[in-house]
């Protein structure tokens, strides 16, 4: 499938939004947060930390996961993330609710003791100063969405020159699918319209 997808509910949607299993979460996903526009340090953290941990895995085992790593990192408040050490790495490590990964788990947490380095909204300024400009067409099939751009290379190597660590240009440019900096929703999805509006 390359082009939107129209559910038994007669709603026209991307196809990752539609896969048969995992239907009930990325739908959920799909319509109600993909795109949206996210702001705020600890939000961003939070989408920057789990697409961190996606990476080489299906995005459907970490939405699955989520609540487990919200309860682990203590809601991805930077400020408390920024305050674990190598006993909470270890705890983490034995945490069934997340996914086990040292370097990852590391990453997460280096990240946050940089993030709260930075001014209050610095962070979110950072990243979304990378947001391209609104005017570029829509994509029409799922093969017009390229996994990376220059803004999330550009992203990417801003956020490692920080001292933040798991942000590759594929993750930047995913996280900035998921919060809004792009709307990859494709152009007959009912999502867009929505994505597009709450950009202002």
């Amino acid at each position: 499938m390359s082009g939107v997808v129209t559910a038994p509910d007669g709603i026209p949607r991307c196809p990752w939004g539609m896969e048969s299993e995992q239907m009930a979460d990325y739908r959920a996903y799909h319509d109600t947060e993909w795109g949206l526009p996210v702001h705020g340090d600890d939000a961003l953290f939070e989408r920057m930390s789990l697409e961190a941990f996606q990476s080489g895995l299906s995005w459907i085992t970490i939405l699955r996961r989520r609540p487990g790593f919200r309860a682990a990192f203590a809601g991805f408040r930077i400020a408390e993330v920024a305050r674990f050490t190598e006993a909470d790495a270890e705890r983490l490590l034995g945490d069934p609710g997340i996914i086990r990964n040292r370097a990852k788990i590391a990453a997460t947490i280096n990240n946050a003791k940089v993030a709260a380095a930075l001014t209050p909204g610095e962070l979110d300024g950072l990243i979304w100063s990378h947001a391209p400009d609104r005017g570029r067409p829509a994509p029409r099939t799922v093969a017009d969405v390229q996994p990376v751009t220059p803004e999330s290379t550009a992203l990417a190597k801003d956020l490692k020159k920080r001292g933040f660590r798991f942000v590759g240009p594929t993750t930047a440019y995913a996280m900035m699918q998921a919060c809004g900096l792009v709307n990859d929703h494709l152009a007959a999805c009912h999502a867009r319209a929505a994505a597009e509006a709450a950009a202002g």
